[in-house]
């Protein structure tokens, strides 16, 4: 399969969205015929593979973890940020709940690393740079979402100037 440069990523010309196993159009599918759809694809040559937090919700990128913990080394990861799940999925795009709701995504994905992390959709109550800050920080202190602790260190010292888009 052919492959395509995303930023500093080299990852398949076609990727594999894996929202519809844990439901969302329809039931789910069985656990463990979604692992081995995921794993069919990458034997197939894929190597992105899409999820979020609120395709469940967490519910798909535990599947996803689980399909690619044996091959997380030979594949990229997207996920995404930008729900309250824990208050009925309204928009949170908050600097404090992205570095929360990534600290969870990586033990759900069971992975140090996050190798395209994106909000879902714009929170109107965020600025976008505060948001585009926050993300910032991440990838100034890893190039990609790295560690829970680490990531809580890098960001723990950051106050993002109101529509600067820049961490002091």
């Amino acid at each position: 399969m052919k492959k395509r440069k995303l930023g500093k990523l080299e990852v398949s010309e076609m990727g594999f969205g894996c929202m519809s196993i844990s439901a969302n159009y329809g039931p789910a599918a069985d656990r463990n015929k979604g692992i081995e759809v995921i794993r069919a694809a990458h034997d197939q040559g894929v190597t992105f593979f899409d999820t979020a937090e609120v395709y469940g919700p967490y519910a798909n990128e535990e599947l996803v973890g689980e399909a690619l913990a044996p091959i997380r080394d030979k594949v990229a990861i997207a996920t995404k940020f930008g729900f309250d799940n824990e208050n009925g999925g309204t928009l949170n795009s908050q600097p404090k709940h992205i570095r929360k709701v990534v600290e969870e995504s990586l033990k759900r994905l069971r992975t140090d690393h996050i190798d395209l992390y994106y909000q879902h959709r714009v929170d109107p109550k965020v600025p976008i740079e505060d948001v585009a800050g926050a993300i910032k920080a991440f990838d100034r202190a890893f190039g990609t979402i790295t560690g829970t602790r680490n990531l809580y260190e890098a960001t723990r010292g950051c106050t993002l100037a109101q529509g600067s888009g820049s961490a002091s």
